[in-house]
């Protein structure tokens, strides 16, 4: 019986080429939006806020890179479908600290392996999809 186990996560030079990339895709979108990489563990290892983007959106997007990490990989967009129809669990979870279950947190996946997470908030909830998922999608090429 195995006692420990690795986990495989991003490095710096992953992380920073997930923020880059979802910079671009808000740039394109002409958002201005805060974006976090967290590792697989939900540890915050790059962030940024755009100029003009909003204060507030720094804790979301970081809650929401969390929230995938937390969950093993699960998209934040994905969340709310798996509880809707459970009233307990709907009213009862949402009110967990850091879970955040509208869109805008995505995984980061090399090789068909969760390694980290992408968070994006300041524009609306497809907005901040499509932001984390350019900023996974340049972790994954990295």
């Amino acid at each position: 019986m195995a006692t420990t186990r690795s986990v495989e996560s991003v490095t710096f030079a992953t992380a920073r080429a997930a923020l880059d990339g979802a910079a671009r895709a808000a740039e394109e979108l002409g958002i201005a939006v805060c974006i976090s990489v967290a590792d697989a563990s939900g540890n915050q290892v790059a962030f940024g806020r755009m100029d003009g983007a909003p204060l507030l959106s720094a804790g979301i997007a970081t809650n929401k890179a969390y929230t995938v990490s937390a969950f093993n990989g699960l998209a934040t967009h994905e969340f709310f479908g798996l509880i809707e129809n459970e009233p307990a669990l709907l009213h009862g979870i949402v009110h967990t600290d850091r879970l955040v279950v509208f869109a805008g947190g995505v995984p980061i996946r090399v090789e068909g392996r969760f390694v980290g997470a992408v968070g994006c908030s300041g524009g609306s909830a497809d907005q901040d999809r499509a932001v984390a998922e350019a900023g996974a999608a340049a972790a994954a090429s990295a």
